[in-house]
């Protein structure tokens, strides 16, 4: 049984609400997976803060008209399950990370930012570390040279302390 208007109107709404907010969006086409897969994709996404919906096409059409991914329109045709982030990563790794495993999942399209991706370029975002990868990075490299220094000095004031008590006991004696 097909969705009433008011049912299509709230399913509108709520994925405009995601679109609205989203950096990613990935569409795949899930032909032959079954149940129990689908519901652990499902799983994987909601960890990720995805938001990972299989929608009528007319319907993620309407969700997505005026936004900066209109352009991913033309590539809504056939059973397809939607992917929508707002970290420009989790997207596309959620979906390329079960396509690995799960051959019947094709990612079909995405967009990151208005900019349409193909399959290729969907796979090559997904390899891109996560935000918080790329920040915890960020940081080692900002506070290696710090913490080199603090080292140095650490080692340079052992040596001292190692050879200023030697001199001191040294010339102890002599006074």
């Amino acid at each position: 049984m097909g969705l009433n208007l008011n049912d299509k109107k709230a399913v509108v709404a709520e994925v405009s609400a995601k679109v609205a907010t989203a950096q990613t969006i990935v569409v795949a086409e899930y032909r032959g997976i079954q149940v129990a897969h689908l519901t652990q994709l499902r799983a994987k996404a909601r960890a990720q803060g995805v938001y990972l919906r299989v929608l009528k096409n007319t319907l993620a059409r309407r969700s997505v008209e005026g936004t900066q991914f209109a352009a991913l329109a033309d590539s809504m045709t056939g059973p397809l399950i939607y992917s929508i982030s707002d970290d420009a990563v989790a997207a596309a790794k959620v979906v390329a990370d079960f396509a690995k495993t799960n051959d019947k999942l094709v990612i079909t399209a995405g967009n990151y930012a208005g900019k349409q991706l193909d399959k290729a370029a969907v796979v090559a975002l997904a390899s891109i570390p996560s935000r918080e990868v790329l920040i915890s990075q960020l940081l080692g490299v900002m506070l290696a040279p710090v913490s080199g220094f603090a080292r140095g000095l650490a080692a340079l004031a052992a040596k001292k302390s190692e050879g200023a008590p030697a001199v001191a006991a040294e010339e102890a004696p002599a006074a």
